[in-house]
């Protein structure tokens, strides 16, 4: 993985652009959204970042940029029409430990800039490291059409009470559940029911343990697509043999992991209310499909 995910925090984070054409706006149209303090410094710029200084959003300096102006800030975009430039500038912050971006030239990123999805509180973030930033694009249309717009105040709802569930529910297990029968009953939505589905989540009884059995032998290319939302769900994970990479990157990071497979620890487990998964030999998986037949949620088996 050459470029990490992370989601900044932008109060109190000082951001310079250098260049106010086409490319610098539609990065502004980005940054603008966030509470970063930006600065511009361009010989021309066009009508839309003009309109951001009128609005006071940026400060902006029509001149010609120099070596010095790098210093100082957190981020520096570097989209002026001189590829040499550009890249003397991002050598230059480079160097002095500022992290740069320069617009269409991966090689002298820093970081990039991924494609985004904005639903308020729920920011989903795609990248292809660069190589393919149309693909990007077109996978962020799928999500686009399939997000909701009144997904954004579910989460403003949400966040509002976070507290409040804290207080009621201050066993960590307990809050996760309760937030998964929140989620099972009102979806993605927004609406009158929503604050309904709210309280008669602390309600419901409790939820029952499931188990996923998958043997050895299967490969996690294999797996199919439904089998996925239950692997991010798991509280404990159980294996006999050790997790091939392929299989661990499909599963939840935080879930438990015990390296034995034995009944009455799994037998608790399940009677807890949580959602396991055994990894084993293909008979040890056929072993357990008899002895908890009514908990399993998905097995799959060479055998």
């Amino acid at each position: 993985m050459q470029y990490f995910p992370l989601f900044v925090d932008t109060q109190s984070l000082k951001v310079l652009i250098v260049g106010a054409g086409e490319v610098a706006s539609r990065k502004l149209d980005l940054l603008c959204r966030t509470d970063a303090d930006i600065h511009v410094i361009a010989r021309d710029c066009s009508n839309e970042v003009l309109a951001y200084q009128h609005k006071g959003r940026i400060s902006l300096e029509e001149r010609e940029v120099n070596s010095e102006d790098v210093n100082g800030w957190d981020l520096v975009y570097l989209a002026t029409a001189d590829k040499a430039l550009n890249e003397q500038l991002a050598t230059l912050a480079q160097l002095r430990g500022i992290w740069v971006n320069v617009v269409d030239n991966p090689e002298f990123c820093r970081f990039i800039t991924p494609s985004i999805i904005d639903r308020g509180r729920l920011q989903i973030a795609i990248s292809t490291a660069g190589a393919a930033p149309v693909f990007a694009r077109e996978l962020r249309s799928r999500l686009e059409s399939w997000l909701p717009q009144s997904i954004a105040p579910l989460f403003d709802f949400i966040a509002e009470r976070r507290s409040d569930v804290q207080q009621r529910l201050p066993v960590f297990k307990e809050r996760r559940v309760f937030w998964e029968r929140f989620f099972k009953l009102n979806q993605s939505r927004f609406d009158a029911e929503t604050a309904k589905h709210y309280q008669d989540s602390f309600s419901l009884s409790k939820v029952k343990g499931e188990l996923i059995l998958l043997d050895s032998e299967i490969e996690a290319e294999l797996l199919p697509i439904a089998a996925m939302p239950y692997l991010q769900k798991l509280d404990t994970i159980f294996s006999s043999v050790r997790l091939p990479d392929a299989l661990n990157e499909l599963l939840r990071r935080d879930a438990a992991r015990e390296t034995a497979v034995k009944d009455r620890e799994l037998a608790q487990t399940l009677d807890n209310g949580e959602h396991c998964l055994v990894y084993a030999d293909p008979d040890e998986i056929n072993r357990l499909s008899v002895l908890f037949p009514q908990a399993i949620r998905f097995k799959m088996g060479s055998i």
